[in-house]
């Protein structure tokens, strides 16, 4: 049987805590930035953990 593969595109987006959570960047800050405010802006630095509702799919994603 052939092992599992990662989901690249997953691979790139997603990270693990050392408790075992997923750590997530917030969306909307790679373009059209000059619209956006500053404080929406650095509010959008900072990251996430990915919710427990979507926590199954994302391990499926990364195979965990």
């Amino acid at each position: 049987m052939p092992k599992m593969k990662t989901k690249s595109g997953a691979k790139k987006r997603f990270s693990l805590t050392g408790t075992g959570k997923i750590k997530r960047k917030h969306a909307f800050k790679s373009h059209i930035l000059t619209k956006k405010t500053t404080k929406q802006k650095r509010a959008l630095t900072h990251v996430g953990l990915v919710s427990s509702a979507d926590m199954n799919r994302v391990k499926d994603m990364l195979t965990i």
